[in-house]
């Protein structure tokens, strides 16, 4: 397949794919691509591929082997972290929840 052809062709599925992602609200994908006569295997076959297309364009790498993931703890700063409550609204936070409860 030529350079043109295959183009033209990446063009039309990207075009498909968007028309699906865009589709009427309550409307499903199979549905959607069974009233515009779209084989649903070739649908996602497509979409698999230009993803792919677009991980490669984007310096990503797919990850092939689940164990090669790991996961780290992110610390997170709070509110209180970022902006620490003075000392004088402590002490009335404090005597106004002392009463409650």
């Amino acid at each position: 397949m030529d350079q043109l052809t295959h183009t033209v062709h990446r063009s039309n599925r990207i075009n498909i794919i968007r028309q699906c992602q865009d589709r009427p609200a309550g409307t499903t994908a199979k549905q959607w691509l069974a009233e515009n006569d779209i084989s649903e295997k070739s649908y996602y076959y497509w979409l698999r591929k230009i993803r792919r297309e677009v991980c490669e364009q984007e310096g990503l790498q797919e990850v092939t082997n689940p164990s090669d993931l790991s996961f780290v703890e992110i610390p997170v700063k709070t509110a209180l972290d970022i902006a620490p409550v003075p000392r004088c609204r402590q002490d009335l936070c404090a005597k106004l929840f002392a009463g409650s409860g």
